[in-house]
């Protein structure tokens, strides 16, 4: 009868954990657009020491962990330096962390950055025959997931791009108004936008 039991007991088990999804549809939805984003896969996952969920190319190094919990507490302290309340906890944001398009900006400094297509961009400045080069992208407002490239030395500059592309984030969740008047930088404007 205990060998059953426990036969029994380890077929629940088995049976629990094939039927519980990996991920959420929520998850399975912003994991999907970052891919198509990037391009990237996203095989290492984790959280940094302060509770950002990641989801990674490759395994990010301590300082690159490190860079991301420094963008959103500089965007947390700036947010309620300007009166907002909301989506202010680290454990509310994912970070995706993509293989960079590039490593050098024109002049020659180290910018590791995305391609995504023009599309809004088209005709300026920005494109670059039907892509643009961006530092960061949020992959969706609703559930705080944005996506930056990875980093292996400068990791200030990676602070400020977190800090930088979690402010859409932000401000989407506290002042809908001024999201949507700054939501788009191709038709002027830059970061950063709180001071």
């Amino acid at each position: 009868m205990k060998v059953l039991f426990f036969s029994f007991s380890i077929a629940i088990i088995a049976l629990f954990f094939t039927l519980t999804p990996k991920f959420t549809a929520q998850q399975e939805s912003i994991f999907t657009k970052a891919k198509t984003i990037s391009g990237d896969d996203f095989p290492y996952s984790g959280k940094t020491p302060r509770g950002v969920r990641f989801y990674a190319v490759s395994r990010p190094s301590r300082k690159m962990l490190q860079a991301i919990d420094k963008g959103f507490a500089d965007l947390f302290d700036v947010a309620r330096r300007n009166g907002y309340g909301k989506k202010l906890k680290f454990k509310e944001y994912t970070v995706f962390i993509a293989r960079p398009d590039r490593l050098q900006s024109p002049d020659g400094s180290y910018s590791p950055d995305i391609a995504v297509g023009a599309a809004q961009y088209a005709g300026t400045v920005y494109d670059k025959g039907g892509f643009i080069y961006a530092a960061g992208i949020v992959v969706s407002n609703a559930l705080c997931a944005l996506l930056i490239p990875e980093y292996t030395r400068d990791f200030d500059a990676a602070s400020k791009v977190v800090r930088f592309e979690g402010e859409h984030i932000l401000l989407f969740h506290n002042d809908r108004q001024k999201y949507n008047q700054t939501a788009d930088h191709s038709r002027g404007g830059g970061h950063p936008i709180l001071q």
